[in-house]
């Protein structure tokens, strides 16, 4: 029987350059959160425990230790204080493994950009004892590891990752669907695609996810190539989700396929900000340390203004 991991396969996608500029970071979520255990973020649930959230009034059977008597001196009616409990953070990061995620231009394909930045990510949950877990998908959901603070669950995750390999068409209606109704705890869900999917069905799956009250990240990551469409001359185009291979003149086919990108990134980040969603761009030749502590500090800063 082959080994479960090897060290080579275990650090695949821990840069450590990376990991250097995050773990000084943390990820808050910015709308409300639950969990089982004390932590950083706020839970949907009032309890009676760390910091103060409203008054609600009295009704027989509440804790008369709870009671604000200085609200009863103004108003003559008996309210309860109400707190907010802080709950740790669980976070899935859903990573495209579809056939086009393999394209690369540079040193890294997609799949392995996204593949480090979804370990990049779990790390940093782990660090700061928040459950992390992991969801890769292409026309069908092919891992399913359920969110966990233990630091070894890193070992699982970073495995699992460096053993995908890329395959079919992405496809994401009943994936997305099927996942929001099986994830009942609210939590901070992070996808990380190249995004060709249906535009309509990439948005209905964050309205369901945004409906469940889950905060959705989503990490757009593209090749240089398909953002500049450097090609000069006449060139097979091979579709790599079981789409026909094309013969074209590149300099014919450029300026309308750009338009349509162009449309199309539009069309997604529309989406995203109807509903609340962070979009972040990013190109697989971005350093990647940069263009992620970039967009976490400015998580943070976006926070403290809250």
């Amino acid at each position: 029987m082959a080994e479960i991991e090897t060290t080579e396969d275990y650090q695949k996608y821990l840069d450590p350059n990376i990991l250097a500029r995050i773990s000084r970071l943390d990820i808050r979520a910015r709308l409300v959160v639950e969990g089982f255990i004390s932590g950083q973020h706020k839970s949907p649930f009032h309890g009676f425990s760390v910091e103060f959230a409203q008054h609600r009034e009295y009704v027989p059977g509440d804790d008369l230790k709870h009671l604000d008597w200085k609200v009863y001196a103004k108003t003559d009616r008996f309210y309860v204080k109400q707190y907010e409990e802080e709950t740790n953070l669980s976070a899935w990061v859903l990573l495209d493994i579809s056939e086009s995620m393999a394209y690369q231009s540079g040193p890294l394909s997609k799949l392995d950009y996204g593949a480090t930045i979804g370990a990049s990510l779990a790390y940093l949950m782990l660090q700061q004892q928040d459950a992390a877990g992991l969801v890769t998908f292409d026309d069908d959901i092919r891992d399913y590891i359920r969110p966990a603070s233990q630091s070894s669950h890193l070992k699982l995750m970073t495995h699992q990752l460096a053993t995908v390999e890329p395959t079919g068409r992405s496809k994401v209606g009943r994936i997305f669907h099927d996942l929001a109704d099986r994830i009942n705890r609210r939590g901070l869900i992070i996808l990380i695609s190249d995004l060709f999917v249906d535009p309509e069905e990439l948005a209905l799956g964050i309205r369901h996810f945004r409906h469940k009250r889950h905060e959705v990240v989503v990490f757009h990551v593209m090749d240089e190539d398909e953002i500049q469409f450097p090609f000069q001359d006449l060139t097979r185009f091979e579709g790599m989700e079981d789409y026909p291979e094309v013969l074209a003149e590149p300099r014919q086919l450029r300026d309308d396929y750009i338009a349509e990108l162009e449309a199309f990134r539009k069309g997604v980040r529309r989406t995203c900000r109807q509903h609340r969603v962070d979009y972040v761009p990013l190109l697989t030749k971005d350093s990647l340390e940069v263009a992620l502590s970039a967009y976490l500090a400015g998580r943070l800063s976006a926070r403290a203004k809250l």
